[in-house]
């Protein structure tokens, strides 16, 4: 039998596949599938890294990282979609949202009883726009120390001229 025929001996169909066919393509189907889960979890934990260490901690960055994904959602369900304790998960949103990096509202039920608030995440360039401000106090501070310290052989500065000025803009795309 040749490899184009079906196993009764007969010519396939034109435009279907063989069995055989079907399962290798089956196959790279599945292989490509767990390629690209492997690819988006390590982007996914690069983009946890770097929003560690903007929001001080994994936790606040899973959290972050998930209410982007899952806007108004409560603090349960950000616990049950991180795995993260429901604690943890409620003291966390309620710092993040005293830094204004999240916003909370009432949710709104038809029925008599608790109203959660539910929380959604701020955009990426307004948490930048945010830190780009800390930074640059912290470097201009950096900058400025011997004036900081009392150091009588530094230069004085005008607090009013600092070294280092951070600008962040939206890009046009």
């Amino acid at each position: 039998m040749s490899t184009d025929e079906t196993p009764d001996g007969e010519e396939p169909e034109p435009g279907r596949e063989t069995a055989d066919e079907d399962e290798d393509e089956e196959g790279v189907r599945e292989r490509l599938e767990a390629e690209t889960d492997r690819a988006v979890e390590r982007f996914d934990d690069g983009v946890v890294d770097l929003l560690s260490w903007v929001l001080d901690t994994e936790t606040r960055a899973r959290i972050f990282v998930y209410l982007r994904q899952h806007p108004h959602s409560t603090s349960d369900e950000v616990a049950e979609g991180t795995g993260l304790y429901p604690s943890t998960v409620r003291e966390a949103l309620a710092e993040l949202h005293e830094e204004e990096r999240v916003s909370r509202r009432k949710r709104e039920n038809g029925g008599a009883g608790n109203n959660p608030y539910e929380y959604t995440a701020i955009a990426p360039s307004e948490l930048v726009t945010s830190i780009a401000g800390e930074v640059q106090a912290e470097l201009n501070t950096v900058f400025n120390l011997d004036d900081h310290l009392g150091d009588e052989e530094a230069e004085p500065t005008d607090d009013a001229d600092e070294p280092v000025t951070i600008t962040v803009e939206e890009s046009e795309e």
